[in-house]
């Protein structure tokens, strides 16, 4: 059998709950549905973090993140956090002959610590394994809320540079802020006291930034934009083996969707965009049958942490999300150690490769590295691989166990371990509850031991009853961690960190 291609489509805030496959109702999601009856859903996939910037340098690298200290939420302007000699997805499939393009948000740093947004940007995308980049530099709540394409900001016009700055007061007094006029927030408010910097599209970033007009993103074209990029990746290459890590902006705020999509569901723009990036998935499918790669792609669905509904925006999605559970019967979401923040829907649909199926194997994100090597053919040894485990057979639907533990994180580089049906969270400081976004956090200052086969919801902490297997998880943790141990970071918000 040829050498398969892979596609990675990742979502942005997208919980274990959200969608119908996965138990949800209220929010259409026909084309995960489908791809979901057609593959395997899985049940036991771990993202590394409960925030993104961390998940996605597992992704790519299959490390633990904690090993990077500086694998965190990443400002706008951060520098790459991928080492120059790395090991990377990309890069290993490259150098198997793939051809590689990442499109979408990317959100793991750019440059040196001085980007000359202006120019050529060094330590991209594409001195990672990539060939092929097409990017938003962080989130679309961050600035600059321009394109990255390869190593240039698109459509920026030389007379009217791009400066940016973060932290501290507004240095552009001539920009207006959503702090200084609020009557300019026209598409969306904030809801905390962060998302209120420079404003652009009637919307309050994180972040200040002044010129660059032209390269500016419309929030409600940014759909069409990646995802149009992403056909023609396929279209232009789909005659040699490929890897596409197409990653999505949604649900992330702000919540933008485009006319398409807007007021398609009845629980806000949240709703909407959920909506709207089943609708990107399934146009991905239908494309690949159109260029008769069906057969010979595995595309695999996932997301890079749980939900949140206020995240900065005054969206209405508490108000408007009714009976719906974005983290299903699981506990916390994102930024949270329990299972809600990094335990996230998983669909792998191949055709002819991989047959449908639930699978309940223990797998994380950190695992396609050693994975999607062994499929493509690729050798490597256990030390090239970081934290990655060769789990081809999961992803096949041949192995329904998979891994017998692995390691997740909370925000703040907080780690827990999964161990077969067992969690256990290890006694952290700070606050039981981040009260800016009405989430659990998992702090406790005792052990907490949940059997996830009897209690998914992690309610009967039993430390207490278990005592000698809480010895045996926390000395078993602390063996992952070996001469790099996490540099934990304690806050009573998720702004203060």
């Amino acid at each position: 059998m040829k050498q398969p291609n892979f596609i990675i489509i990742y979502a942005d805030d997208l919980g274990f709950g959200d969608l119908n496959c996965y138990g949800a109702s209220g929010i259409p999601t026909p084309h995960l549905d489908r791809m979901a009856a057609e593959g395997q859903r899985f049940t036991n996939s771990y993202a590394t973090a409960a925030t993104c910037t961390p998940s996605r340098y597992s992704l790519l690298t299959g490390a633990y993140p904690w090993r990077n200290p500086k694998a965190k939420i990443l400002k706008g302007d951060a520098p790459m956090l991928i080492g120059a000699s790395e090991r990377t997805l990309p890069g290993t499939l490259h150098n198997a002959g793939y051809e590689t393009a990442v499109i979408g948000k990317w959100h793991i740093g750019l440059g040196d610590g001085n980007i000359n947004w202006n120019g050529e940007i060094e330590r991209t995308p594409l001195d990672v394994g990539f060939q092929h980049s097409y990017v938003m530099a962080a989130t679309n709540d961050r600035v600059p809320c321009v394109y990255v394409d390869g190593r240039q900001v698109d459509k920026l016009d030389p007379n009217d540079p791009i400066e940016v700055v973060y932290d501290g007061e507004n240095p552009f007094p001539e920009v207006p802020t959503g702090r200084s006029h609020p009557e300019l927030l026209t598409k969306m408010r904030h809801s905390d006291q962060q998302h209120f910097d420079t404003i652009v599209n009637g919307v309050g970033r994180i972040g200040f930034c002044r010129g660059g007009t032209a390269a500016q993103w419309d929030d409600e074209t940014m759909t069409d934009v990646f995802l149009t990029k992403a056909k023609d990746f396929l279209s232009t290459h789909q005659d040699k083996p490929f890897f596409l890590y197409y990653a999505l902006h949604q649900p992330h705020v702000p919540r933008i969707p485009s006319p398409r999509f807007a007021g398609s569901t009845d629980k806000g723009p949240r709703g909407d965009v959920i909506a709207e990036l089943d609708w990107c998935v399934g146009q991905i499918l239908e494309h690949l049958q159109k260029l008769g790669l069906d057969e010979d792609t595995i595309v695999v669905f996932s997301s890079d942490n749980g939900p949140v509904l206020d995240d900065g925006y005054a969206d209405e999605a508490n108000e408007k999300c009714g009976a719906h559970k974005p983290a299903g019967p699981l506990r916390g979401g994102k930024y949270s150690m329990f299972d809600g923040g990094s335990r996230v829907p998983m669909i792998v649909r191949a055709p002819g490769r991989i047959s449908p199926g639930d699978n309940p194997a223990l797998f994380s994100h950190a695992d396609f590295l050693a994975s999607f090597a062994e499929l493509a053919g690729i050798q490597l040894r256990t030390e090239e691989c970081a934290d990655s485990q060769q789990m081809s057979a999961v992803l096949l639907g041949e192995d329904t166990v998979g891994r017998e533990h692995l390691v997740t994180e909370g925000i703040g580089a907080k780690t827990v371990l999964r161990h077969k049906n067992w969690v256990y969270l290890p006694p952290h400081d700070g606050p039981a509850l981040f009260v800016d976004k009405g989430i659990e956090t998992g702090n406790a200052p005792d052990p907490q031991l949940y059997d996830l086969d009897a209690d998914i919801g992690q309610r009967s902490n039993r430390a207490k009853d278990f005592p000698e297997r809480v010895d045996a998880l926390d000395t078993l943790l602390q063996s992952i961690h070996g001469a790099t141990p996490p540099a934990s970071e304690a806050a009573g918000t998720v702004s203060s960190i």
